[in-house]
């Protein structure tokens, strides 16, 4: 199985795979997967403190907790796991070997051990910022270092994911592009180095003010930088699991994209686009121009909601096409019946598509649009807005390809294969929910980051409806459904790498040095338009999105009275 040196082949897929790129994939993903854990047990302890009738957490402790969860789950969690990914793709997907794995090492160790140092300076007390880290808040140094140690060992890793991709082009292991999930990552890859770039801008001066050699960091300033790179790093996540959609459509259906050139297309718009869009954070700033705000809320926004459109389409549209090539051409949706919904890989991937689009995307537009993003700022519909993209689109994504790789690159059988047929579900449907009630919560004005919504212990008391009440109970219901998909899924993982039944090694296809490439590491498209289906529920989406928008516009028009 092992070639000289520094190559195996995996007798699933063909791929010759170096060793130093399998031991760094390895590492990255089982790490990420523990700070998913730590993260997750974080969360569940917030959520379980706004559940009115539980409230679990003293303030002191909410506040740290969410400052951890945040750090973990948005930061740590998922960029170890893109980690892995640019790895993978660059690699794995172009048969290469790995550009300066010692360097990719070095960035590990960065990345890990500054994990830890936020996280114990977190843990101390003394730097319960939360993730934003708004100045005036200040942390301790170490938080602060921390971080910037994490950015620049992810910041390693990005050059040598470019590396392996010179490397590759100059040992001539692919013929024409690069494969369209490898564009997929370097588009991640090109926005993470945007998004490190200006952590660092912000970061570095925020420390020195932390020790005391700067007197004075401007509030606004911070957040227009900050903000460069908070929203950005979620931008890398989009990039990143739309990349995974295209590859699981690939592995699962051997379906291609129906136009590879617009798919390239759109993911150029996310580097040029997605970025500038990120200002809805800020468009209740009285410090910023109102010229900034237009052009983010209209130009840059519709440009980058064009690409996630495209990827909606096309990658569904991929799996129709390819479906009804082998005959499931009933009606508009046999195609979509008759897919492996018992298979976690699928049921996965799919559920990640919906809830990406119908709630994170249709959240985001309408919280990108300057008037109506008055009515939903700093409540808690904002978090329910990125756990709608950031669990239910990427974390879902990423468990679905989890459920491939960890069985392929460990060539170990899943662990509880039973219990992983309902983890999806379980998971996404329950974080579904959660985003649901979030927003339907902070549409009615629940605060962002408040520890108790009741205002118990507050000079001036606030009642917000009894259907607010209501929505923050039924959300700590759904995070509990989510957490016991969350357990099955770490059970899983971990159950897998060290008690996994061992797959029986078989020989490699000849010739075992240049195997033929699949759909996911080709170059190619479906080769017709002819998806009834998709189609159909693209116009479902659209009026879903039309209605939602004339609501929220309706719902602004009662609350901003004018004369």
């Amino acid at each position: 199985m092992a070639l000289p040196a520094q190559f195996r082949i995996c007798p699933d897929t063909g791929f010759k795979i170096d060793l130093a790129a399998d031991k760094l994939i390895k590492w990255n993903a089982v790490t990420a997967v523990i700070f998913l854990l730590v993260g997750g047990i974080f969360g569940v302890a917030v959520a379980l403190t706004r559940w009115p009738e539980v409230h679990l957490l003293p303030p002191e402790w909410f506040y740290l907790a969410l400052t951890a969860h945040g750090l973990d789950v948005l930061l740590v969690w998922l960029i170890f796991f893109e980690m892995a990914l640019l790895y993978f793709t660059s690699a794995v997907l172009l048969n290469s070997r790995m550009a300066a794995p010692h360097v990719a090492w070095i960035g590990y160790w960065l990345m890990l051990g500054g994990a830890v140092i936020t996280n114990i300076a977190v843990l101390r007390g003394e730097s319960t910022v939360m993730f934003t880290s708004y100045v005036p808040l200040q942390a301790t140094p170490d938080f602060y270092l921390g971080i910037i140690l994490f950015a620049v060992g992810a910041l390693l890793g990005c050059f040598v994911f470019l590396g392996t991709l010179v490397v590759a082009r100059q040992d001539k292991t692919y013929e024409g592009s690069i494969p369209l999930v490898t564009f997929g990552a370097l588009t991640a890859c090109i926005i993470a180095i945007f998004t490190i770039a200006t952590g660092a801008i912000i970061l570095i001066p925020t420390l020195f003010w932390s020790v005391g050699y700067i007197s004075h960091i401007d509030s606004m300033m911070y957040k227009v930088v900050w903000w460069a790179m908070g929203h950005s790093s979620q931008q890398i996540n989009v990039a990143a699991h739309i990349a995974v959609w295209y590859a699981l459509a690939a592995i699962l259906f051997g379906a291609k994209p129906l136009s590879e050139k617009v798919s390239r297309f759109a993911f150029l718009l996310y580097i040029l686009f997605l970025q500038l869009a990120s200002a809805h954070h800020l468009l209740v700033e009285p410090g910023i121009s109102s010229e900034f705000k237009i052009f983010n809320t209209s130009y840059a926004i519709y440009l980058a909601v064009l690409a996630s459109m495209i990827h909606g389409l096309t990658v569904p549209g991929a799996v129709e096409a390819a479906q009804r090539k082998k005959g499931y051409n009933k009606g508009l949706f046999e195609w979509l019946r008759r897919a492996p919904w018992g298979n976690p890989i699928f049921s996965g991937f799919a559920l990640s598509i919906v809830f990406f689009g119908f709630l994170g995307g249709i959240s985001g537009v309408m919280m990108g649009t300057e008037q109506l993003n008055i009515i939903t700022h700093n409540t808690i519909y904002v978090p329910g807005h990125f756990h709608a993209t950031v669990v239910t689109g990427t974390t879902l994504a990423f468990m679905a390809f989890s459920y491939w790789m960890v069985p392929t690159l460990w060539q170990r059988e899943l662990f509880l294969p039973g219990l992983a047929k309902w983890q999806p579900y379980l998971f996404g449907i329950g974080m579904a929910l959660v985003s649901l009630f979030m927003m339907g919560a902070g549409t009615l004005g629940v605060p962002r980051r408040h520890w108790d919504i009741a205002f118990t212990d507050a000079v001036i008391s606030h009642k917000f409806p009894a259907l607010a009440e209501l929505m923050m109970s039924l959300n700590g219901i759904a995070a509990l459904m989510a957490t016991v998909g969350a357990v099955i899924f770490l059970l899983n993982i971990v159950g897998t790498l060290l008690w996994g039944k061992k797959k029986s090694e078989t020989a490699a296809p000849e010739p075992a040095a240049a195997p033929e490439p699949g759909p996911v590491g080709s170059y190619g498209t479906a080769g017709t338009l002819a998806v009834p289906g998709t189609f159909t529920l693209a116009m479902i989406f659209l009026v879903a999105f039309v209605l939602y928008y004339f609501v929220n516009w309706k719902y602004l028009a009662s609350v901003w009275g004018l004369s």
